[in-house]
């Protein structure tokens, strides 16, 4: 369990910071800052790095610490929603359609939901 819990930090930590670094230099390109262009590019290429891993380790046998690693670890710091997205396509593969559909409505709809009430209620105090 230790190693799992270091792989996975390690990981976080190379991701959390390449998310970090990634989204302030596309965001410091841009002449605009209303557009989080920074956080659609890091949301971009997370899923492109997370399709990636999915795509060889279903071709090859990968020992479970690297996919600790680099899916939960690397891809999970740096950005949660190529862990949304990898988990939606796992329930489409499976077959799982209603879930695949109620999972993204539900993430989408309630996670917005999640952070407009409590701003909504906040500055309402």
């Amino acid at each position: 369990m230790l190693k799992a819990f270091t792989l996975v930090g390690l990981g976080g930590a190379v991701g959390s910071i390449g998310r970090y670094l990634a989204a302030q230099y596309i965001q410091s390109r841009f002449v605009s800052s209303d557009f989080p262009y920074g956080t659609l590019l890091v949301n971009i290429t997370g899923c492109f790095l997370i399709g990636i891993i999915f795509g060889l380790t279903a071709k090859a046998d990968i020992l479970s610490e690297w996919k600790l690693f680099l899916v939960t670890g690397i891809c999970g710091g740096y950005t949660t929603f190529s862990a949304f997205s990898y988990e939606s396509i796992t329930l489409l593969r499976n077959g799982n359609i209603m879930h695949f559909g109620i999972y993204i409505a539900a993430s989408v709809i309630l996670g917005l939901l999640a952070t407009l009430i409590p701003v909504w209620l906040l500055q309402k105090i």
